[in-house]
């Protein structure tokens, strides 16, 4: 296996004759034919089975009902904040700007993020064997948390097949300087990044950044010129929105700062380790870690990267390998290190890189000869392999049912909303108020928390002119604003309505 793709002659010599012509162009063509045939099976599978597991009728969560409502047809725009950024919104506009359907937009999430790991996947052509990238691709399609947000209107999935795919675009490129369709595909997998979450971007980039400069046979102009001009085009409107609806680019990174909590050194590997068990945020992250089996294989994925480095310098091939390991750890920092909560998406664009250097690893595995040595391996990885899948479908069925479950009672509460008189146009306040207001067709506002998008003057002034509720927990109270509207029990909720507008005075 070679570190990068090789550049050959489309004819040979003998030694003592002319060079030989052209094989037929179907012998040609067959091995590479084979190997895309196998990811397209990889990737087509991918998306078979977020349509059977995740179930399309899920309904949207609150960072979901955030993106859709920027484009939605049927929904005013909810407040978005600084850390946001507005690749997702546009990634389902094509069919969130006229229809409501959660069901047709998974649909469309799912068939899309088949072919995106497909092209991800293929990206890596030349550099490692296709049964080493399908392989690949089946331990990162597999993962729960992949399954689960292929569908979904999140950025995490998309930044993590634009890291997969640009780290492969890079080591082509940089093998093969003739290889412009690599040039092409580092510059766009590193737009799609900042178009989907630019501080991500820079992160899952900053080692091919180090080794432009820190390695002289990597200094290439048309390299570093891609990957800036892939981060700039992709983060260009970031930025200018910054300026535009932020208070300019320091005051969105400080906002951004604070709505996670403050950057700075926390270190959250307990917490995700917590989260592994289908915990779709850990925030905050108490309880006891999930039982052995279902974190077992997160202690193993280290340990497989780690050996996987050892193979391949061995072997002699170490670039292949340690770009997307070190690539991998890079994209995990700031979330395991920097930020001081959890949730398992973060970690997509790691997972998708470890998946290629260990499906390599295993697929050495496998091949190592011996009479005995070599069933031996294949049925126990097969084995452990079979186990840990078994795993990830119980952690998705559990998290699935639970977030199902989640998201009907906020329809319910939509629902009763409607036959209180709050209709559209109508302002939602309190808890889980972004999702139910997407439901409810209404806008959403906060006076506190990382939402706050209005004060108790703003929320008065409003409800002259249209329906309003506020939604209070189960033993809450309402906020002071609320405390003269009439009280109602809504699938468990307590909700306070707010006075009926005079007829002049209504929207």
């Amino acid at each position: 296996m070679r570190d990068g793709p090789q550049v050959t002659d489309s004819t040979s010599a003998t030694p003592t004759g002319p060079r030989r012509p052209d094989p037929p162009t179907a012998a040609r063509f067959a091995p590479r034919s084979r190997g895309e045939v196998a990811l397209a099976v990889v990737a087509g599978a991918f998306t078979l089975a977020q349509l059977l597991l995740v179930r399309p009728g899920m309904g949207l969560g609150w960072d979901e009902a955030v993106y859709v409502s920027q484009v939605a047809s049927h929904a005013p725009a909810a407040f978005f904040s600084a850390p946001r950024a507005r690749g997702v919104p546009l990634l389902v506009a094509p069919v969130a700007a006229w229809s409501s359907s959660t069901e047709l937009l998974r649909i469309y999430l799912a068939v899309l993020s088949g072919l995106a790991l497909f092209l991800a996947l293929r990206a890596w052509r030349g550099v490692f064997p296709a049964r080493v990238l399908a392989t690949a691709g089946a331990l990162f399609a597999t993962l729960w948390v992949t399954l689960f947000y292929g569908p979904q209107a999140m950025p995490n999935y998309w930044v993590a097949v634009g890291a997969l795919a640009g780290t492969g675009c890079f080591l082509r490129a940089q093998a093969n300087r003739s290889d412009r369709a690599a040039l092409w595909g580092v510059g766009l997998s590193a737009a799609l990044m900042a178009w989907m979450r630019p501080t991500d971007a820079v992160w899952a980039t900053l080692p091919l950044f180090a080794l432009l400069v820190g390695a002289r046979r990597w200094r290439r102009p048309a390299l570093p010129a891609a990957l800036v001009g892939g981060l700039v085009a992709g983060g260009a409107e970031w930025v200018i929105e910054a300026y535009v609806s932020y208070g300019g680019l320091a005051q969105r990174l400080s906002d951004a700062s604070r709505i996670q909590g403050g950057l700075g050194w926390n270190t959250a590997v307990a917490d995700h380790l917590r989260a592994l068990g289908g915990r779709t945020l850990c925030r905050p992250c108490t309880g006891a870690a999930p039982s052995p089996p279902v974190t077992l294989w997160w202690y193993v994925l280290p340990l497989l990267a780690v050996l996987a480095a050892a193979v391949a310098i061995r072997a002699r091939r170490p670039v292949a390998t340690l770009v997307p390991l070190v690539c991998a750890a890079s994209a995990a920092f700031p979330y395991l290190f920097l930020i001081g909560y959890a949730a398992p998406r973060f970690l997509l664009p790691a997972y998708a890189l470890l998946a290629v250097p260990v499906a390599d690893l295993l697929v050495h595995l496998v091949r190592v000869p011996g009479r005995i040595r070599r069933p031996l391996t294949a049925a126990l990885l097969t084995l452990a392999l079979a186990a840990h899948l078994a795993v990830q479908f119980a952690v998705l069925e559990h998290t699935v049912r639970r977030t199902t479950a989640a998201h009907r009672e906020w329809a319910a509460v939509a629902a009763g909303l409607h036959r209180l008189g709050v209709r559209p146009p109508c302002l939602v306040t309190g808890e889980n108020d972004v999702p139910i207001a997407y439901y409810a067709g209404c806008s959403s506002a906060a006076t506190g928390g990382h939402d706050a998008n209005t004060t108790s003057a703003g929320v008065r002034r409003a409800v002259r002119h249209m329906p309003a509720a506020t939604l209070v927990a189960p033993g809450g109270s309402p906020p002071g604003y609320a405390r003269s509207w009439t009280p109602h029990e809504v699938a468990g909720l307590r909700v306070y309505v707010a006075p009926a507008p005079a007829p002049g005075e209504r929207q």
